[in-house]
Parts: structure tokens; C-alpha cells; sequence
């Protein structure tokens, strides 16, 4: 990290204090003190760096949070987001994924196995395609399928498939799975689908979400693939913090 000269000014000044002396000596003067510090004291660098880190982090953790909240009815409540597991779960899981993720369909099996151990879990689907046109096609499919209430069969069936998800490939699984292919193609039109994906790209932004998977899981924003004792513990924590 390389800093502007003020705030690395700024920061040895904090990270080592002129008690009382400060406001009485010129810029030039503090900066000669300053240096000379810094020669004896070579490990200043690095204290304010890391002081500016901390710093950075609290604060972004803080905006996050304030957006979390602003939004969280839309993350956990939006009624044009397909929802598995327990609809009236004490504990909602939100993910951001798309087909075409290596790292969401290896979270597949974690999932699975959260759903089926806890049955008190509400998993809210987030279709976030921003892997090329084949997730797209492949988002817009599966949220057409929910008017032929087969969303999670075909949710999973393409979270499973091998090879990337392609008009071909997705349309084949559609009839796999016993979708009417000429219906879900119209379908894929509806301006509900356009409005799902539009709001998952709102989210992940304000939320600062840059990859697949990512999740939302109470007061916890958890970017990236999880391992399941992780996502046992973080369903724990939201479900006590919520009591």
C-alpha cells in the first residue's frame, strides 16, 4: 500500500505522539522529527499502515452492515425469490450464485446437506449470472421454470450438470426434467425475471459482493465457497442472535 505523504504524515504522528507539541511546531519542523523517527524507529512504516488498515476495515465493515440492514427485507423477504428448505424457518440462508461456478456447484452438496439436517432453515436463491451469456440463459430458465413449479428440481439438476451451462446444454436438462421447452422459452421473457436478476445485481453491488458463490446469513456477509462446519456455525449464530 503506498500512501500519500499527509496521511503517512498523519499516521506516524499518531502511531507516535508529540505530546503537546504538535500545534505549536511548523509542518517542515514536524517533518524533520518525523524522519528522524522514522530512522530510529523503522518499524513506524508498518504500525501506521497496519493502523490504516484497521481503520479501513472497521469502516467498511460498518457500511456494510448499515446496508445489510437497509435491505434486508429485499434479501430475505422478496417474494419474486425462490425459496427451498423450511418457508418458515427461524434462520435465513441468502446466496448469490451462478451456474457456471465451479466454487457454487462444489457448495452444492454443503447446501444439500444443511437443508437436510436442519429443518428449521429458510434458503433463499439469489440467481447472480455474471459468467457469460450461458449463465445467463441458464438464470433466466431456471427462475421461467417456477411457472411450471419445478425450480428446485431444475435448480439442482443444472447445479449437477457437467460442463458449462449453454442455451444447448440447459435446454436438454429443461427436458430432462419434464419442463414444457416452449412455455419456459416465453417464459424467460416475463418482466419477473428480468426484475429478480436486476435486484441481485443491485444487492451484490451495495453489498460488495465480487464472486460466486456469496452469502448473506444473518448479520454475517460471507463471500466466497464455505465448508460446512463454517455455515453450520454461522446458521448457529444468526439463530441465537435472533432469540
Amino acid at each position: 500500500m503506498i500512501l500519500p505523504k499527509r496521511a503517512m504524515l498523519a499516521l506516524c504522528l499518531a502511531v507516535l505522539p508529540l505530546p503537546g507539541l504538535a500545534k505549536e511546531l511548523t509542518e517542515a519542523e514536524i517533518k524533520q522529527l518525523v524522519y528522524e523517527a522514522i530512522l530510529e524507529r523503522p518499524e513506524i512504516i508498518m504500525q501506521a499502515v497496519e493502523k490504516l488498515q484497521r481503520e479501513q476495515e472497521a469502516a467498511s465493515a460498518g457500511a456494510a452492515q448499515t446496508v445489510l440492514e437497509n435491505n434486508r427485507d429485499t434479501l430475505e423477504r422478496d417474494p419474486n425469490a425462490p425459496v427451498l428448505g423450511n418457508p418458515e424457518g427461524d434462520v435465513t440462508v441468502v446466496e448469490f450464485f451462478d451456474y457456471n461456478c465451479p466454487y457454487c456447484r462444489r457448495a452444492m452438496a454443503t447446501v444439500q446437506g444443511l437443508l437436510k439436517d436442519d429443518a428449521n432453515v429458510r434458503l433463499v436463491y439469489r440467481e447472480w449470472p455474471i459468467l457469460g451469456d450461458g449463465s445467463v440463459f441458464a438464470a433466466r430458465a431456471a427462475l421461467a421454470s417456477r411457472k411450471q413449479g419445478k425450480y428446485e428440481e431444475f435448480h439442482w439438476a443444472l447445479m449437477g450438470m457437467q460442463g458449462r451451462a449453454t442455451e444447448a446444454s440447459v435446454i436438454r436438462i429443461a427436458r430432462e426434467t419434464g419442463l414444457d421447452v416452449e412455455r419456459l422459452r416465453r417464459d424467460m421473457d416475463a418482466p419477473e425475471v428480468e426484475e429478480h436478476i436486476a435486484t441481485s445485481m443491485a444487492l451484490s453491488r451495495k453489498l460488495g459482493f465480487n464472486g460466486t458463490p456469496s452469502f448473506v446469513i444473518g448479520d454475517n456477509l460471507v463471500p466466497g465457497f464455505v465448508e460446512q462446519p463454517q455455515l453450520y456455525e454461522l446458521v448457529n449464530q444468526a439463530r441465537e442472535a435472533a432469540k
